[in-house]
């Protein structure tokens, strides 16, 4: 495997050793087909006057690269996300991800889904094939999550308790469907699915930590989020830091590995400068995962 950049991430097993924890559990990591992966890697080295900020890729890597940095640095279970941008490329990118999570250890077997008629149907089948975790980005997607083509979807996902990894906060560029409005009306009718907000709902932090406090399957998760990087476009409110404390197991850590423009470390170092304590860190970085998805 490559060296870490700079030799930054040396020091990731340093930061789970000391809480006393076996290595880390990171629910938003991103593997896709290469061909799909290169446009997302395009999409962000011209997207700098969309954002307003240049964003290189850090770990332009292929695959085996980036899984033996990601074992390397003991993170010990991970995902693939992948995400519809369009009708008719979910299962495309189901099936890929599901073989890569067989010949992948550590890597749980992650599915996505699109507002199409074959959405109910497809994502049944993948839920009783044990896929893990799913991942929508409502942003990237364009589309309104309270689409009735997705009912049945959001109904099956909450009957059967998987995970859901939900891009809904407007950062960092928003349209017509993101914000916590619409998550909110999916909430009203399917109050037991098992949400997991992406980017902590970035920017729109307070009204999903208020969702997250509202509903008891709605998680968080830290993708990004007290970065300089990422404090820089979307600050998040330090007032409501007693609060994110008290959600407690409700908080898992995420990264966009590979899609970041700074070092793997720097999400930890950022969480644990918040200063909320070593037992809320060990349920972020890995009992919180752990828990919500019978993993060990």
């Amino acid at each position: 495997m490559p060296d870490a950049p700079e030799g930054a991430d040396a020091g990731v097993p340093a930061v789970w050793d000391a809480l006393g924890l076996p290595g880390l559990a990171d629910v938003h990591v991103h593997f896709l087909p290469e061909p799909i992966m290169d446009r997302v890697w395009a999409h962000f080295a011209a997207a700098g006057p969309l954002i307003g900020r240049s964003w290189p890729i850090r770990y332009r890597w292929d695959d085996k690269q980036r899984v033996a940095h990601l074992r390397a640095m003991g993170v010990r279970h991970f995902t693939a996300l992948p995400y519809a941008h369009r009708p008719g490329v979910a299962e495309y990118l189901n099936e890929w991800a599901a073989t890569f999570a067989l010949r992948t250890p550590g890597c749980l077997s992650s599915a996505t889904f699109y507002p199409e008629p074959e959405a109910a149907d497809y994502v049944a089948s993948r839920i009783e094939a044990g896929t893990q975790i799913f991942k929508v980005h409502i942003q990237v997607g364009d589309f309104d999550p309270r689409d009735p083509l997705l009912d049945p979807v959001w109904g099956a996902l909450a009957d059967s308790g998987r995970p859901v990894v939900v891009h809904a906060g407007s950062g960092p560029v928003p349209n017509a469907h993101t914000g916590p409005g619409p998550v909110a009306e999916v909430l009203a009718r399917h109050p037991r699915l098992t949400a997991v907000i992406a980017h902590m709902g970035a920017p729109e932090y307070a009204e999903f930590l208020a969702l997250a406090e509202s509903y008891e399957r709605v998680h968080l998760d830290t993708t990004m989020a007290f970065t300089a990087f990422f404090e820089a476009m979307a600050p998040y409110p330090r007032e409501t830091l007693p609060r994110l404390a008290d959600l407690g197991e409700k908080v898992l850590l995420g990264s966009d590995f590979p899609n970041i423009p700074y070092a793997y470390v720097d999400q930890l170092t950022a969480l644990t400068d918040l200063g909320l304590g070593d037992d809320w860190l060990r349920g972020v970085f890995w009992h919180n995962a752990v828990r919500l998805l019978s993993l060990r």
